[in-house]
C-alpha cells in the first residue's frame, strides 16, 4: 500500500507554484465555461429522459448506469452553475425549468444516501441565487425552494442507523450495517433544513434534531472512516480513508473496514478520500455560523470543531502526500500495477499510461476540500501557515485540471473534465481501442465538482460573495 505500515510519513509529492493565484487562473477559468455552455446545450438535445440520468460518458457520449440515480442533480445543477459564472439566462431557465419538472421523486426518495448530491445542487443553488439577488424570484418561489430543502434533509436524517455507544449515521444504499464515505457531504441537506429551523418528526411527535444527527454522523465518519496513525490496525497511515465502515446490526458494535469502488479496504480510493476532504471543510465552515446555545447541548463547538478540524486536516494532507506531482490523483493509492509506473509520486500524472488509471473527478473534489480548509485555517488564531498550502494545493490542481489533456477541448465529446473514473473494480468504464486502462472519458460529478470549483475561483476574481451551501 502507498503510504506504508504505522507510523510512516511522506513529504508532500505535489509541487506547488506560489506564483499562482485565481487571477492568474482567469483565463483558464473563463475558457472552461466557455468549453462548458456548448456541453451543457449539447447534453440536453441528445439525452432522452427516459434512458435515467447521465452518469459517464462512453466514446464522448453520456451513458446511463443503474446503481442508483445520483446524479441528476449535477446535471442540472451544472447548468445553474453556468448561469452564476456568465449570466446567460437560458442555463438559468433550463436548471430551474428540470429542477421543478424533475426533482421532485428525490426529495422524498428513502432509499439513498445521496440527498446532499440530488438537492443541494438543484433547489440549494436555486435558493442560493435567489437570496444573493442574483435571479428575481417571487415570495412563493422561494418558499417552495425552502420546503424541498427541509424535506429533502429530513427525510435524509430518517435514513438513521444506531452504533453500541447510541451516536448514529446516514446508512448507505447497502443497507443499515455500512456507512459510506461519501455521505459526509449528504450532511449539507440536514445543514440547510436545520438552518431553515426545519425538524424529523418521529414516532409520538418526537422533534429529532437535524443538527445533532449531523454532529453524530459526522463523529462517526472521523472516528472509523478516516485513520490517524494511531496503531488502529496494521494499515494505519494517518489521513487513510477507508470507503466503507461495516457495523453489526445487533449491537451496533462495528466490525471492518471495506469498499465498493476501491481496491481493497485497507487501500485509499481517492475519491472516498476526497469526499472526506471536502465534506468536512464545508461542514467547518457551517459549523462556524452557529450560535453556542445550538452546539452546546452536542458537546459545544470546540470539541465538535476539533473533531471535524482533525479529519479535514489528517486527509487534506495524505492527499499531498499522494497525488502526483501536478496535483492528480491515480484511482486508489494501492493500486496493485502503480508500481510497474515507476517512482509515479515524483512526476506528473500520466492519464494514457497502460498500468492504472487517474482519477480526475476525485482532484476536482479535494482541490475544493483543500481551498475551503485553507480559507478555514487563514484567520491567525487557526493555521495560516498550512491554510497557504492547502490553497496553492487547490490552485495546482485548478490549474492542471483546468488545461489539456484534462480540460476537454473537443466539442464532439460531451465531458468537460477528461480521465475520470467511475467503478474500476466492475469495469464499468469505457477502455478505448488499443488501450489497456480506462482514459479519456468524463462523470457527471467530475464535471459538476470542475464547475464549482472554477465557480468558486472565479467569485474571488470578480470580489463576489463567498459561495457556501448554506447561506441561504
Amino acid at each position: 500500500m502507498a503510504g506504508g505500515l504505522v507510523g510512516r510519513r511522506h513529504q508532500d509529492m505535489i509541487r506547488l507554484d506560489p506564483q499562482l493565484t485565481p487571477q492568474t487562473l482567469r483565463p483558464k477559468i473563463e475558457r472552461l465555461f466557455a468549453l462548458s455552455a456548448a456541453k451543457i446545450r449539447a447534453i440536453d438535445q441528445a439525452w432522452n429522459p427516459s434512458q435515467g440520468t447521465p452518469v459517464f460518458t462512453a466514446q464522448g457520449v453520456y451513458t446511463s448506469r443503474g446503481w442508483t440515480e445520483w446524479t441528476q442533480g449535477f446535471m442540472y445543477g451544472s447548468a445553474l452553475l453556468q448561469f452564476d459564472a456568465s449570466g446567460e439566462e437560458w442555463f438559468l431557465d433550463y436548471g430551474r425549468r428540470t429542477t421543478v419538472e424533475r426533482m421532485a421523486m428525490y426529495l422524498t426518495h428513502t432509499g439513498v444516501h445521496d440527498h446532499g448530491f440530488n438537492n443541494i445542487s438543484t433547489y440549494g443553488n436555486l435558493l442560493r441565487l435567489v437570496k444573493e439577488g442574483k435571479i428575481p424570484a417571487r415570495e412563493f418561489e422561494k418558499d417552495f425552494y425552502e420546503l424541498a430543502l427541509k424535506v429533502s434533509g429530513a427525510v435524509q436524517a430518517a435514513r438513521w442507523a444506531r452504533i453500541s455507544d447510541g451516536r448514529g449515521y446516514i446508512y448507505s444504499f447497502n443497507g443499515p450495517h455500512s456507512l459510506f464515505a461519501d455521505s459526509i457531504r449528504s450532511l449539507r441537506s440536514l445543514a440547510v433544513a436545520h438552518h431553515l429551523r426545519h425538524a424529523l418528526m418521529g414516532e409520538n411527535d418526537q422533534r429529532i434534531s437535524l443538527l445533532e444527527r449531523l454532529v453524530q454522523h459526522a463523529s462517526v465518519t472521523a472516528e472509523f472512516a478516516v485513520y490517524y496513525g494511531e496503531g488502529r490496525d496494521a494499515y494505519d497511515v494517518r489521513g487513510r480513508v477507508a470507503h466503507e465502515s461495516i457495523f453489526n446490526m445487533n449491537d451496533g458494535s462495528y466490525r471492518s473496514p471495506n469498499t465498493q469502488q476501491g481496491y481493497s479496504p485497507f487501500t485509499t480510493w481517492t475519491r472516498g478520500l476526497a469526499w472526506i476532504m471536502c465534506g468536512f471543510a464545508e461542514e467547518l465552515e457551517f459549523l462556524e455560523t452557529l450560535p453556542d446555545q445550538d452546539l452546546a447541548p452536542l458537546g459545544g463547538g470546540q470539541k465538535i470543531e476539533a473533531m471535524m478540524r482533525r479529519a479535514a486536516e489528517a486527509t487534506c494532507d495524505y492527499y499531498l502526500e499522494q497525488a502526483a506531482q501536478d496535483g492528480i490523483p491515480y484511482w486508489d493509492t494501492g493500486a496493485p500495477n502503480l508500481a510497474k509506473l515507476g517512482d509515479w509520486l515524483s512526476k506528473p500524472s500520466e492519464p494514457f499510461n497502460d498500468y492504472e488509471p487517474v482519477d480526475s473527478s476525485a482532484a476536482a473534489i479535494a482541490a475544493q476540500g483543500l481551498w475551503r480548509l485553507g480559507n478555514y485555517l487563514s484567520r491567525p488564531t487557526r493555521n495560516p501557515r498550512n491554510a497557504q498550502r492547502y490553497r496553492q494545493a487547490a490552485l495546482t490542481i485548478a490549474n492542471t485540471l483546468f488545461d489539456e489533456p484534462y480540460l476537454c477541448t473537443d466539442a464532439s465529446h460531451q465531458g468537460l473534465i477528461l480521465h475520470s473514473v467511475y467503478h474500476r473494480p466492475k469495469g464499468w468504464d469505457y477502455v478505448p481501442p488499443g488501450r489497456k486502462i480506462p482514459c479519456g472519458e468524463s462523470s457527471m460529478w467530475g464535471d459538476y465538482h470542475a464547475r464549482e470549483l472554477a465557480l468558486l475561483l472565479l467569485r474571488e476574481v470578480r470580489q463576489e460573495p463567498y459561495p457556501t451551501f448554506f447561506r441561504i
